[in-house]
């Protein structure tokens, strides 16, 4: 069965489960080679429609919050770790019930709340995440380690001394990179921390590992992960969130309106501010179905969205055909930091959520309306 976009309304975020099945093939498959254990990142996939197929091939969630750790308990199961920059006090009790691994971090959190974990009513393996000071992210906002960063402890505040009830390190360096860039990360995490990992449980490799992507290099990534499980004895761990949903869904949009103002505009139903945030942030220019670079086709096209933001705008592209209202541009890879970080500005509406299987087609798992806008204020 082929996925027909014309029979969607607009916007709407679809997922293909096929291709999203291909990708939990593929860190199953590191799972088995290596004994690590994977876990689904929420901050960059929180559709809990297919929470069901990932945990067949997963291990459970991290989360970053006290909703995200809840929805990872009620929806996922498995096990569930928390890690947050600093925990808010009120929650945190709560927080306990959901979670079965917490990430410091810093020390002055751990002591804050170490006897809170202890004292809990099921055992909460604990964890410190550290700073190598190192990172090959070019992009600052995305970079954990850039000068003066909040996240993690750097060699010279660690504390040895305060590593009893400690069952593991947490570090996160890494986005969108191949297995290489981890190689050289885990030499030096190795010759920094590799002293305090003897005698620990588990080591947390983190996030931002692409391996999902084409050109990823698998065996390198095993070696690497081989590498700290024989040398400390700890298990490892692994919390890709867009390698999940990595080329698994798209967004579907109409064209409103074609303006001209030095060159041709396309005003859509969707918005890069809004449906799309990490266009603007990253930046990226995201791959539309059929249409190519300004030039390559006979007509070239501003993409913008329908927000009063003048910096809405998707970028420019060409297509064989000149555009009109009406016709629907399909936007590639747009599962994974999307549904997640949208937003309402403008009281513009959120898309549908979709999903597509070979057994029952497409289904149409969730509209938004005006009730969805007036309750966020």
């Amino acid at each position: 069965m082929e996925l027909d976009f014309g029979y969607l309304p607009t916007p709407c975020y679809i997922v293909d489960e096929r291709l999203l099945k291909r990708n939990l093939e593929i860190l199953k498959t590191v799972q088995d080679r290596t004994g690590c254990r994977i876990l689904l990142a929420l901050k960059g996939f929180s559709m809990y429609a297919v929470f069901p197929l990932i945990r067949e091939y997963l291990k459970g969630v991290t989360a970053s919050s006290l909703f995200e750790a809840r929805l990872g308990f009620e929806e996922m199961g498995g096990e569930v770790h928390v890690y947050s920059p600093a925990y808010i006090e009120d929650e945190f009790d709560e927080l306990l019930k959901y979670c079965d691994h917490i990430v410091f971090n810093s020390f002055s959190q751990w002591n804050k709340y170490k006897a809170r974990v202890r004292n809990h009513q099921k055992p909460i393996e604990c964890g410190i995440r550290i700073n190598p000071e190192y990172s090959e992210i070019e992009t600052p906002i995305y970079n954990p380690c850039y000068a003066h960063s909040r996240l993690g402890v750097t060699l010279d505040n660690f504390r040895p001394d305060d590593l009893d009830g400690i069952d593991g390190l947490h570090f996160h360096t890494m986005c969108e990179q191949n297995s290489d860039t981890l190689e050289r990360t885990i030499e030096v995490v190795d010759e920094k921390f590799g002293s305090y990992m003897k005698g620990l449980k588990w080591v947390n490799f983190g996030g931002g590992h692409h391996i999902t992507r084409e050109d990823y290099d698998l065996d390198r990534l095993i070696k690497t992960i081989l590498f700290i499980k024989e040398k400390y004895h700890v298990d490892v761990y692994l919390e890709p969130g867009e390698a999940v949903a990595l080329n698994t869904g798209y967004l579907v949009a109409s064209v409103l309106d074609v303006v001209n103002n030095g060159m041709d505009i396309a005003i859509l139903d969707t918005s890069a501010a809004c449906h799309m945030p990490d266009v603007l942030e990253m930046p990226y220019r995201p791959r539309i179905i059929g249409a190519g670079y300004p030039g390559e086709f006979a007509h070239t096209f501003r993409i913008g969205g329908l927000t009063c933001l003048a910096g809405d705008v998707i970028g420019d592209y060409s297509f064989p055909n000149p555009l009109k209202p009406g016709d629907r541009l399909v936007f590639c890879d747009m599962a994974h930091y999307t549904m997640v970080k949208n937003n309402m500005f403008n009281g513009v509406n959120l898309p549908c959520i979709a999903l597509f299987s070979e057994e029952e087609g497409v289904r149409i798992l969730k509209r938004f309306g005006y009730s969805d806008y007036k309750s966020r204020l």
